[in-house]
């Protein structure tokens, strides 16, 4: 039921994140900004004259002081007591002024050469409320980038209600922070699937991915409350997007093993290729970089997912529905929201293919019990059934006219079998001592029959282990079956059993003739009563082989760690 309801929890997260991030009506207007290399207070003035200063295009000056100008226009006054706030995302330590008026500090401009790093990238300063008149005003901003001289430069100015601008980054980073605890719970509880049943690696995908994008949100919002000095902030955008390297390739990578296409591997290796391309062009373009990453991801994904709507495979037409109302999110709103949102969606698309396997493994696992009821029944049926029954009778009959002591020995083997599968049909495992006993026992009963010499040897058995029961039993009847003695009237069987980290394993050996060498795709009852107990027991977590060798047959099994 916890499952289930992910995916809508999942959704819900969504919504609440774009309601988050949506913005309120602008109070003000701005006009480009120009930039004078230099310093002169006078430069602060409202009324100063820059029409010869430099258009700002991203330039910044190498290490020296320099001022920016830029002509902003104020819609409407602030309401009552409640004056207005100035964010300034811009690199470098900084003096702020308002129409001449100093209103911020942040850091020492022009004194980093003696002073250590001060200030933060992101501070939101307050606009005296005499200031911010309804009208054109002047902001001016006095600059030094001493700590990194050559970065591109970034100029973003937002002007809004004081209190608003505070607690709308408190508001929009507890969602975010709620977004992506919601994914570390998701990718722990993955985790632990994919640790219960290590073959289904599309499990662990999603789970990293889960990872990815909590460590990105985080790393992403951590600015609204972890001082980070301008000098420290390439960093924090290399760690961003090699985070979105990652989920850029597993995503793809993780509908390419749900929805598999001729020539995969070299696919995903040019994808790869192309990635890493990405993230290593013009070290600073970070902007460009993340774009490019998850443009690349969208579209390499919709290929896949299309390829799987063409070949109709169970799910893919849901998952192409939320790829496509990713990039409708993405046209209808900016970068930030849509990224974040669009992910969000191709999770929730992953997230039902997952449980679609899920449910067929439910499903199946539910059939193997059924299949295994039924074939342990027709087992046992087999073992009493007339011709079985009368063949053992008559071979009965046999010795206790001619040896009534070995004829007493024969029933009483006959009995002990019949009592140990007494014992163990009700059970889903049993030792492996009570399954060699019914071998050794069932050894007995057909040299009473055949007149052959049986012989059962072990090699390396670990008494405490525990198996289905009657799969070696089913595994030496098929061996008796399908073999002719060896010239000297003896068959022998042999069991060898090896373990490591990884696996343990049983080596099934019969030395003998080997009379039928079946090539049927169709497996016989015996062979699906053990891979039905197997299933039971193990899930896909095992493994079982069969081949002729120069002695004979070799029947292998391994259950994984």
């Amino acid at each position: 039921m916890a499952l289930k309801r992910l995916p809508w929890f999942l959704l819900l997260l969504v919504v609440l994140l774009t309601s988050a991030c949506s913005q309120d009506p602008a109070v003000f207007e701005e006009h480009s900004t120009v930039f004078e290399v230099g310093d002169h207070p006078a430069w602060s003035g409202k009324d100063w004259n820059d029409d010869n200063w430099k258009k700002w295009i991203k330039y910044v000056p190498d290490g020296q002081i320099f001022w920016s100008r830029t002509k902003i226009d104020i819609l409407s006054a602030p309401e009552g007591s409640r004056p207005y706030g100035l964010q300034i995302d811009v690199y470098g330590e900084y003096e702020i002024f308002w129409d001449g008026v100093l209103i911020g500090r942040n850091g020492n401009p022009g004194q980093e050469a003696e002073l250590p790093p001060e200030g933060k990238l992101w501070i939101t300063h307050g606009i005296p409320a005499q200031l911010a008149t309804e009208g054109e005003h002047v902001l001016a901003v006095r600059l030094s980038n001493y700590y990194f001289p050559d970065h591109v430069g970034r100029y973003v100015i937002e002007i809004a209600d004081y209190e608003d601008l505070l607690t709308s980054l408190l508001i929009k980073t507890s969602y975010m922070h709620v977004f992506a605890g919601a994914f570390l719970i998701i990718s722990i509880y993955f985790l632990f699937l994919f640790l219960n049943n290590r073959k289904e690696y599309p499990t662990l995908i999603f789970s990293i991915c889960c990872f990815l994008i909590f460590a990105l949100v985080l790393t992403v919002f951590s600015k609204d409350y972890v001082p980070i000095h301008y000098s420290l902030h390439v960093i924090r955008l290399q760690i961003i997007n090699t985070f979105l390297l990652g989920i850029s390739f597993l995503i793809p990578y993780y509908f390419s093993m749900q929805f598999p296409y001729p020539r995969r591997g070299l696919s995903l290796i040019l994808y790869a290729a192309l990635l890493i391309f990405f993230w290593l062009k013009d070290g600073h373009a970070f902007d460009f970089k993340t774009v490019s990453m998850v443009l690349s991801m969208w579209c390499f994904s919709f290929g896949m997912v299309a390829y799987g709507v063409y070949k109709n495979v169970r799910g893919a037409r849901l998952v192409l529905g939320t790829l496509l109302l990713s990039m409708a999110v993405f046209l209808a709103s900016g970068f930030v929201v849509s990224m974040y949102t669009g992910m969000g969606l191709i999770l929730l698309g992953m997230l039902y293919l997952l449980t679609l396997n899920i449910k067929t493994q439910r499903l199946a696992y539910e059939n193997s019990l059924v299949q295994s009821t039924r074939l342990r029944l027709e087992l046992l049926k087999k073992n009493i059934q007339p011709h079985f029954l009368m063949n053992t009778l008559t071979s009965l009959i046999d010795w206790v006219e001619e040896s009534p002591k070995k004829g007493a020995m024969f029933i009483e083997a006959l009995a002990k079998e019949f009592d140990l599968f007494n014992q163990i049909e009700d059970q889903t495992l049993i030792p492996i001592a009570q399954e060699i006993a019914l071998c050794r026992t069932h050894l007995e009963i057909m040299e009473y029959r055949k007149e052959i010499n049986y012989t059962w040897e072990e090699e390396g058995i670990d008494l405490e282990q525990m198996v289905p029961p009657a799969i070696l039993h089913t595994l030496l009847e098929n061996g008796i079956t399908h073999s002719l003695p060896l010239s000297d009237n003896s068959v022998r069987f042999k069991l060898v059993y090896e373990s490591n980290s990884h696996y343990k394993s049983y080596s099934f050996l019969t030395f003998a003739t080997v009379v039928k060498h079946t090539t049927s795709k169709e497996d016989g009852t015996g062979l699906k009563y053990i891979k039905a107990r197997l299933t039971e027991s193990y899930q896909s977590g095992w493994d079982l082989t069969s081949e002729p060798t120069s002695h004979g047959w070799k029947s292998t099994l391994k259950i994984y760690s």
